[in-house]
């Protein structure tokens, strides 16, 4: 790890949505709708927390090559969904591997676009899908020693700036790798169930004022500077949802 990154905040970010909603007649494939899964960032939170509308979930993992998240935070995220969703039919996950597209770096249009070429599984029948790309480059909100992590960008959709992450871990003074990433994808997933006040409903007011849709308890997973330098250097285990967090979930149809 380079010594100057102890001085420099690490951000997480995310986008609400990254274009507007789309005309659903440009997006129909046989019976599947998929500008269903192309809303805003929350919008889908109670179909993704109750089984009101959807009894399984599948999450669509599409890495580039070489950059291939651990299994063991497949196995931890998969849990914290188990943890905090009603799926009576399952969660499964579906992995692939795709060439690198080849950039440097990536705009929010430029992975949405990634997506839209390479996206296989959308909503159909009772069975809610989820988008995950762990991409190479870095994003282009990148300024300085501030680094993007991740970013929610539709309701069912999240990128993980892999090859960034596996720069910070797995190194002296680094978080483990897979405690970093589980982090980074349980953090984007919590602004995709709506928090914080995002889509689910806050049962108190905890959103932080200065820091828009992260709660404002500092244990929180949610909390906005839980990706900070100051966190990586003595990260060690994954940050967890507070009980505000929890109730806001809860009320909106998950455990």
């Amino acid at each position: 790890m380079n010594f100057r990154l102890f001085s420099t905040a690490l951000i997480l970010l995310f986008i609400h949505s990254c274009t507007n909603d789309e005309p659903l007649d440009d997006h129909l494939t046989g019976s599947i709708n998929k500008v269903l899964n192309r809303q805003s960032t929350g919008s889908s939170a109670n179909d993704l927390l109750s089984d009101n509308s959807f009894t399984s979930m599948i999450i669509e993992i599409v890495y580039v090559e070489g950059l291939e998240p651990t299994q063991n935070t497949i196995n931890n995220f998969v849990t914290f969904l188990n943890n905090r969703t009603y799926k009576p039919s399952g969660i499964t996950v579906k992995k692939r591997v795709i060439p690198s597209p080849g950039q440097a770096t990536y705009t929010i249009e430029d992975i949405a676009n990634i997506e839209r070429e390479e996206r296989q599984e959308y909503n159909q029948g009772s069975k809610i899908a989820v988008w995950a790309l762990f991409i190479d480059g870095k994003s282009d909100n990148d300024v300085g020693n501030e680094v993007v992590l991740g970013t929610a960008y539709w309701n069912t959709s999240f990128v993980i700036y892999e090859e960034t992450v596996q720069a910070l871990s797995n190194s002296p003074f680094e978080p483990e790798r897979s405690v970093l990433e589980t982090t980074v994808i349980n953090h984007e997933f919590g602004h995709i169930l709506g928090l914080t006040n995002l889509g689910s409903t806050m049962q108190t007011n905890h959103e932080d004022v200065d820091h828009p849709k992260h709660c404002d308890e500092k244990d929180c997973l949610m909390y906005w500077e839980s990706e900070s330098s100051v966190a990586l250097t003595g990260m060690s285990t994954i940050p967890l949802l507070d009980a505000q967090c929890l109730a806001d979930l809860k009320a909106n149809g998950g455990k």
